[in-house]
């Protein structure tokens, strides 16, 4: 058996509380999990096996969707000339900040001391890449030329650099991975009607896999990407009350094929510019899962999402019991394995049960099955769960009870795949209860302002007519933001209709989501 990532029995893998300190309850799960770790590089991280494997099943649930929908993936240079940035001015300006610029190819040594070679000077700089739009339609001049090569439906699986003055694993990292989409279209219409696709893409992914329940509206224009016309986003809630913005999906018009002068000639004969889109999701979306669903105990993940759903520990005390106990333990994980659950045995020697199961609950696998002496001789198995839902009122003794129960073997096998669809369910649930929980309808700046100052925030549904400038003032008053303009369906029943705005008194038609967020 392959031997866990796991830290060392010295390492310290203490959960710092939630309620005392979330932003290092938040670092602490993941080191107990070892998803990720700082690497040498400043605001870069080192991605270990179980968090990459969180983000390989991310990756296929995804391009499943993806391809669902036409698209086919391809990829592009993680180095952009400097000139084909430049190009779309909003855009350049956008992440002009951001940027990383290679302007040397060679380095050599002068008095011991490595530098660039100033021979080896670029004639043009090149950017890496903080995203691929200019690339790619530099690209797609070529690749366009009639309405019969649209649309042209590509994704990309890749990485990015921002250069970010504050890091936070998974959330905020000066490098991370993602995936991004860029199409293009022969018609204004088609190309909103593939914004607004990938964005449903998007919300189905992260409520039906991730177990997050999210807000789907537009970005208002100041929060717009750089260069589009239209940005649409999903939002989910972390625990802590926090909004954070898990994907979008932008519609880019003409200015992009513009700026690259890619044209197409249509069924007339003319020739006219494509409409484009873009859209991406990043390694961020762990970070959303581990502050959506974690607890004090450490990680706790979606079945779909798990990359071990079933850890399987023998339990023995000497050496005649152990091989007749690893060998059940591996046919009832072959049983498993046979039902389509990801299933492993934790047969490793010198670590008392207790332990793994301390290292596998921190890990986040949603069941373990314990078997041991008296299980085989009884014809059964231990079957806990890592999280029950909670009842009101309950004491932690009776959830522990609720937590771990004794079945007949076949009865226990049997239940493992409609427990982990439950568990898949429940976390949904849960979910959905701490948003309602931290949601307000507000419509008086001092209730507003005592929800965000004093009550400790989550998501406010208020009238808005103001400008960007008075966004900034709330912003800076409140540490809050529009996330975005939700759509109409989206909106509590409690919250439609129109109204006059929070802050100027303005007519207003209809809510926004305004949160501090990530």
């Amino acid at each position: 058996m392959n031997k866990p990532d796991n830290q060392s029995k010295t390492e310290s893998a203490v959960v710092t509380p939630r309620a005392q300190d979330y932003s290092q309850w938040y670092l602490d799960v993941i080191k107990k999990a070892c998803l990720a770790e700082h690497s040498a590089v400043r605001g870069c991280m080192v991605i270990r096996p179980h968090g990459y494997a969180i983000w390989e099943k991310m990756q296929r649930e995804l391009d499943d969707r993806f391809k669902a929908t036409g698209h086919e993936n391809a990829y592009f240079p993680l180095f952009i000339p400097l000139s084909l940035l430049a190009r779309e001015e909003k855009h350049a300006s956008g992440f002009a900040k951001e940027c990383a610029v290679v302007t040397h190819h060679r380095l050599k040594s002068v008095n011991g001391e490595i530098v660039p070679d100033p021979e080896s000077k670029l004639e043009e700089p090149l950017v890496v890449r903080p995203t691929s739009e200019t690339i790619i339609w530099e690209q797609y001049k070529s690749w366009i030329q009639s309405y019969r090569d649209l649309p042209l439906l590509i994704n990309q699986w890749a990485n990015v650099v921002r250069w970010e003055m504050r890091t936070r694993l998974f959330l905020r990292t000066t490098e991370f991975l993602w995936q991004e989409g860029h199409t293009a279209h022969a018609t204004e219409k088609e190309a909103l009607e593939e914004t607004w696709r990938m964005l449903d893409v998007y919300a189905d992914f992260a409520e039906n896999v991730m177990a997050v329940p999210v807000v789907k509206g537009r970005k208002t224009e100041g929060e717009r990407f750089a260069g589009a016309l239209e940005t649409l986003s999903i939002e989910g809630m972390m625990q802590d009350g926090k909004a954070l913005q898990m994907g979008t999906s932008h519609y880019l018009g003409q200015n992009f094929s513009k700026s690259a002068d890619v044209k197409f000639q249509n069924k007339d004969g003319q020739l006219e510019f494509v409409y484009a889109t873009s859209w991406g999701v990043s390694t961020r979306l762990i970070g959303a899962l581990i502050m959506t669903h974690s607890d004090d105990s450490g990680l706790v993940l979606p079945p779909k999402l798990a990359p071990v759903q079933v850890i399987v520990v023998p339990i023995f005390k000497n050496d005649e019991e152990r091989v007749k106990i690893v060998d059940e333990a591996k046919k009832v994980a072959a049983e498993l394995k046979g039902l389509g659950v990801a299933v492993r045995v934790d047969d490793r020697d010198g670590i008392m049960p207790g332990a793994k199961y301390y290292e596998w609950e921190g890990k986040g696998v949603p069941l373990r099955i314990e078997v041991g002496p008296k299980d085989m001789e009884k014809g059964s198995l231990c079957v806990a769960r890592r999280f029950v839902s909670e009842i009101k009122g309950e004491t932690a003794e009776a959830q522990r009870r609720r937590r771990k129960c004794f079945l007949p073997r076949a009865e226990a096998i049997a239940s493992i795949v409609p427990t982990l669809e439950a568990m898949q369910k429940e976390l949904l649930e849960r979910a959905r209860s701490i948003r309602g929980g931290r949601t307000r309808v507000l419509d008086k700046m001092e209730d507003f302002e005592k929800f965000f100052k004093e009550d400790g925030g989550g998501f406010a549904w208020v009238h808005w007519a103001g400008s960007p400038e008075q966004e900034e003032e709330m912003a800076s008053r409140f540490e809050t933001s529009i996330r975005c303009v939700p759509l109409e369906d989206q909106i509590p029943n409690e919250a439609r209709g129109e109204g006059l705005c929070i802050l100027t008194g303005k007519p207003s038609k209809q809510r926004v989501l305004m949160a501090k967020s990530y």
